[in-house]
């Protein structure tokens, strides 16, 4: 049975909440759209294009109970200022309220094209791992992140069904853990080989030959590919170059920002100081100290190998490719 991270009923929304897992599957009943925002913000869900989806929820929950459509549209769109999936789900559902559309079959629509954008991606991905390889991942980007099967992770979970005995090297991802706490517990549920790392094993790993490939998620790709995603992608990125490493970053269209040229543009959120000084319910700072946290970084086009996408793969990235393959059929 596939991870599910949300399920739709009509008038409410049930959501696995991820703050809780992999100890506990805890789901939320969540009946409004500040509900659903509140969620979001406080990373109850995460994964841009899981995001999307249970914005376009919220939205459907704010105006069939007659709230002002536009303030609906402020409240869910003020959570997560990266994740562009947000926004594109948002004006999505705005135009089908406008088009007087019904906006249930549309929410749910949402849903269903993103889960097959990713069997897609991952049908496509897969082609691209060989047989045995040693896989490198960041943060969570599988069923959890999105409708279902996964971005980057789906890559992982199409590979391993066609037999390729491949083995995935989990980054940890401070300070949510999504790695450690949630790609784990996913590759466990498929039973795919794997071994957790702290973060900054993942360059030891890469001169030791233990790497061959890199599969990282996006919240957000600029027109000329440079991309948004879980800080300390970036890092990778460089160390995939310096070690002739390929470096692959897997999302669907509907993650593509082309109103912005590059990625110097994407706005970068940045969180409170307390979630970096604290791992669980443990204090690991001394509290006066003060921290930066941002939750994202930026690589640039020129790190990526390839971008693989629904509509196909963008190799080399460059502006042109990226306009190429998004207005492809």
């Amino acid at each position: 049975m596939e991870v599910k991270a949300f399920h739709w009923k009509g008038d409410h929304l049930l959501l696995l909440d991820q703050r809780e897992l992999p100890h506990r599957e805890k789901w939320l009943r969540l009946e409004n759209h500040i509900q659903i925002a509140e969620a979001i913000k406080n990373m109850a869900v995460r994964g841009a294009p899981a995001i999307g989806c249970v914005a376009a929820y919220g939205f459907v929950l704010g105006v069939e109970k007659g709230e002002d459509p536009q303030r609906v549209y402020e409240i869910l769109s003020r959570t997560r200022p990266t994740a562009y999936n947000l926004f594109w789900s948002l004006n999505r559902m705005k135009r089908a309220l406008e088009l007087g559309r019904d906006l249930q079959k549309e929410a749910l629509n949402i849903e269903k094209e993103d889960y097959q954008a990713n069997r897609l991606m991952g049908e496509k991905g897969s082609e691209l791992i060989p047989q045995g390889a040693k896989i490198l991942t960041h943060c969570n980007t599988g069923a959890l992140a999105t409708a279902g099967w996964g971005t980057a992770l789906g890559v992982v979970r199409s590979s391993h069904r066609k037999g390729k005995r491949i083995t995935v090297w989990v980054n940890e991802t401070r300070p949510y853990l999504q790695g450690s706490r949630l790609t784990a517990w996913e590759l466990l549920k498929e039973g795919i080989p794997h071994r957790i790392i702290t973060d900054m094993t993942a360059g030891f790993l890469m001169s030791k030959g233990e790497v061959d490939i890199i599969l990282v998620g996006a919240d957000r790709i600029a027109a000329n590919g440079d991309t948004a995603n879980k800080i300390g992608t970036y890092t990778l990125s460089v160390l995939a170059k310096a070690h002739g490493i390929p470096f692959y970053v897997v999302a669907p269209s509907s993650t593509f920002d082309l109103s912005l040229r590059e990625g110097k543009d994407i706005p970068v959120e940045e969180r409170s100081e307390k979630e970096l000084k604290r791992c669980g319910v443990a204090e690991i700072a001394p509290s006066d100290s003060p921290a930066y946290h941002v939750a994202f970084d930026i690589t640039p086009a020129e790190n990526i190998t390839a971008i693989i996408t629904e509509k196909g793969i963008i190799h080399p990235v460059t502006k042109a490719n990226v306009e190429k393959c998004l207005s492809s059929v």
